[in-house]
């Protein structure tokens, strides 16, 4: 029995593309893994800590091996928290637009937050950096305003996909399966229903396979 973490990296609800699109690849996996359980963390909602100064500090005094006043270990916790969260996991569901070429803030903001050294990679001298995250899917799912095709000048405007893959792959991942929705915006309401409905088509293929 495998359990799935959904990321919710949307706040628009029923009017997002990409939260639709996953809410259908989820209720199509879970016909085919009736005892697989799943755990949604909407990200606009969650309680994120501010990574500040005081998780800064935290963070450099557990790197050098130093002692944390009590402030500090506290706020260290509330990390672990979401690190262990999300190391619990089996399988990995990510919803997200893309916000000025990029991801929401809220999705960066979780990803400095569990991209932690000795929690999801390691670094040596002798191996350089080593994702700890392995073993495990991630479907990703993207929705855009805009259509960013490989090949095309408009492929140099999206952030949002390469970093998703850089960022995911440091921490280990090796099995990132991709579902874009695009265009959303620029060819009106009707093109983008369209491009909803086929991706939600997709997504039911591709839950099959998950």
């Amino acid at each position: 029995m495998a359990q799935i973490l959904y990321l919710k990296a949307s706040p628009r609800g029923e009017r997002s593309h990409s939260l639709a699109v996953a809410d259908t690849f989820l209720a199509a996996y879970q016909e085919v893994h009736p005892h697989d359980t799943l755990q949604a963390l909407d990200l606009f909602q969650a309680d994120l800590p501010a990574f500040d100064g005081l998780l800064v500090n935290a963070k450099y005094n557990i790197l050098h091996g130093r002692p944390h006043p009590p402030e500090e270990a506290a706020a260290w916790r509330r990390v672990e928290e979401l690190i262990a969260r999300f190391m619990a996991a089996d399988k990995y569901v990510l919803a997200t637009p893309m916000w000025n070429f990029s991801i929401p803030y809220r999705l960066k903001q979780y990803l400095d937050i569990i991209v932690q050294p000795t929690y999801t990679f390691t670094y040596s001298p002798e191996t350089g950096y080593q994702g700890l995250v392995t073993g495990r899917p991630m479907m990703i799912i993207c929705a855009r305003g805009g259509a960013y095709p490989e090949g095309t000048p408009a492929a140099a405007y999206d952030l949002q996909t390469p970093y998703l893959k850089l960022i995911l792959q440091f921490i280990g991942f090796t099995d990132l399966r991709w579902l874009i929705i695009e265009p959303t915006l620029e060819q009106g309401p009707e093109a983008a229903q369209e491009k909803r409905r086929q991706a939600m088509a997709r997504a039911r293929e591709l839950a099959r396979e998950f």
